[in-house]
């Protein structure tokens, strides 16, 4: 590990000495080890400002493997702690975790919540058949009970009369998530709903609720071994698909899904999913795990729920699925909410936010 940090110090210091001299360096933490030193030792020879852009702690990512005790994330933290008190401006993802770099770091930081990018919005119909199509031989969406399976899919399907797209007819329900397949906690979440038969029994016991497409998307160590526990599960109602997409095949999907499912839980508890920001980006309610900063992203019964375990996602899913496609009483609540919310892309914030920063130094 020390002979890796020394050849990337060397290797990073060497290219940055090499580049055109720049009015500021603007580095991304985390990582950090050894970047904010390089970074910091590069405007020292360049004359330039260092702006860090604190989006979660190094050192907390390293204690889920180690601990939060071990020497090297005890080290790791006195660095991070040191070296970003030498930077010229701070910009960080919550307003928690501008407290928290205050308090404990004597950083002064601004806020700048993450935002989509303008391509993360709702995906037209005529899209989303297209969508449904291209995908099918992945993740078997096309309805069986069609003689012409180019023209109807288990989501939407051509009118006959006018060659418009419409939705098929008591459609499923399509969720969707994504992760990296890492270990750790909220891993533990999933193989709860996976293995739980709550929302089958709901339907089994006759209450109104559709039939669920699930889309867990991304990649990682661990998705093979989730892989092998999802083609032991026997669900009537219960579709589950791990594809890897194409860059721009997911924002397609998000805008084509009825309600997102994160997962995510930070190793600081001060940082924000990014995955949410680009379903809200797509009018995409959502059911987010709880942890502490949380509230700042997702309000509770606004625009999505928070959930603590798998048996209170199976709540809020019955409760916000009863009797859909027909009735989406919250869902479309939550995501008429989103829409009326007319949230800044990326660009707009950043001029609004960062630009001044630049402005205070001409």
């Amino acid at each position: 590990y020390v002979i890796k940090v020394i050849a990337q110090t060397i290797q990073l210091l060497y290219t940055m000495l090499k580049i055109d001299q720049p009015s500021y360096i603007l580095l991304q933490n985390p990582p950090g080890l050894p970047s904010i030193a390089v970074a910091w030792i590069a405007c020292l020879f360049w004359r330039s400002k260092l702006i860090i852009d604190w989006h979660n702690y190094g050192y907390t990512i390293m204690s889920m493997n180690l601990g939060r005790n071990h020497l090297l994330v005890q080290i790791a933290k006195w660095y991070e702690k040191l070296f970003g008190r030498l930077s010229d401006y701070n910009l960080c993802v919550t307003n928690a975790m501008k407290e928290d770099l205050w308090v404990n770091c004597n950083i002064k930081a601004v806020t700048m919540y993450d935002k989509p990018a303008s391509y993360f919005k709702e995906t037209p119909l005529e899209l989303q058949h297209r969508l449904y199509m291209k995908l099918y031989f992945l993740l078997r969406l096309c309805s069986p009970y069609s003689e012409n399976p180019a023209e109807r899919s288990a989501f939407t399907e051509v009118d006959e009369k006018n060659g418009h797209v419409i939705k098929t007819r008591g459609r499923p329900a399509l969720l969707i998530s994504s992760t990296s397949w890492t270990a750790s906690v909220y891993l533990s979440i999933l193989n709860s709903f996976l293995s739980s038969p709550d929302y089958e029994q709901y339907i089994n016991e006759g209450i109104k609720l559709p039939s669920l497409v699930c889309v867990i998307t991304g990649k990682g160590p661990l998705k093979d071994y989730y892989n092998g526990l999802i083609n032991k599960l026997h669900f009537k109602h219960i579709q589950i698909c791990t594809p890897w997409l194409e860059a721009e095949d997911y924002p397609l999907l998000l805008g084509s899904a009825d309600l997102g499912v994160c997962l995510h839980k930070s190793s600081s508890g001060l940082d924000l999913p990014m995955k949410v920001v680009d379903m809200f980006g797509c009018s995409l309610p959502v059911c987010a795990v709880y942890f502490e900063c949380l509230h700042e992203l997702v309000k509770h019964d606004e625009n999505g729920l928070i959930f603590r375990d798998s048996n209170e996602l199976a709540e809020q899913l019955k409760m916000l699925f009863l009797g859909f496609p027909t009735l989406e009483g919250k869902l479309h609540n939550f995501r008429k909410n989103l829409r009326a919310s007319k949230q800044l892309r990326w660009d707009e914030s950043w001029d609004q936010t960062v630009l001044p920063l630049f402005g205070q130094n001409e």
